[in-house]
């Protein structure tokens, strides 16, 4: 049973990799299509995963979520973006290259999606879909969380005034550690998982509409 779940997580984690690559290079398309070409410079809008591996959130985070929960998020290197190289307003500008990679996570998961409905979830292609699609749907969801650095938090420069933004610039420097908080430090106080919660509320039952199982 032990080699099963250790052959599973790696199967998993595997097909997170390249869930992850498309993410990031989709960020760098978007900035790219908005008039800034920075990623395009560094060599980011390469689909070579060695480009964008970030050791911490690209193999060793996944891995432990994907040991633990069944599935796993993690994080690339951030593509480099200049949106004072945007044509027209920064912040659509932001927000724009920031949903690019939730959307491209969205995209994989229904093409991953009409493949479990073609072939069937009991084949080895169909339950690797399935799991692709999986993997998907938590990159998107986790991603969407309005917590810097996460793509998320680019929805809420559309709505503040000017005035708030310099206190929501410093408040961006202590998001990913809000955002670590939430994931084990709620869990282990108050012995309840809100992203565990999240995930059932979202990315299940849009799996079951993508998949049919």
């Amino acid at each position: 049973m032990g080699n099963i779940d250790v052959i599973g997580t790696l199967i998993r984690f595997a097909l997170l990799i390249p869930a992850i690559v498309f993410h990031e290079v989709a960020h760098g398309y978007a900035a790219l299509a908005l008039g800034d070409n920075t990623a395009k410079d560094q060599g980011r809008l390469s689909l070579n995963p060695i480009a964008h591996i970030d050791p911490w959130g690209t193999i060793i985070l996944p891995l432990l979520m994907t040991a633990m929960f069944g599935a796993g998020f993690g994080y690339a290197k951030p593509v480099p973006v200049n949106p004072y190289r945007f044509r027209g307003d920064r912040r659509v500008g932001m927000f724009l290259t920031g949903i690019a990679g939730p959307s491209a996570n969205l995209v994989m998961a229904a093409v991953a999606g009409i493949v479990v409905r073609v072939v069937g979830f009991d084949s080895f292609v169909g339950t690797a879909a399935y799991l692709f699609a999986l993997v998907n749907l938590v990159l998107l969801f986790f991603n969407l969380i309005p917590l810097p650095p996460l793509d998320g938090s680019r929805i809420l420069p559309l709505i503040l005034p000017e005035s708030a933004m310099p206190a929501y610039h410093q408040w961006e420097r202590y998001g990913f550690f809000i955002l670590i908080g939430i994931l084990w430090v709620v869990p282990a106080v108050f012995k309840f998982d809100p992203f565990t919660a999240y995930f059932r509320a979202t990315v299940f039952p849009i799996l079951t509409l993508l998949t049919g199982v």
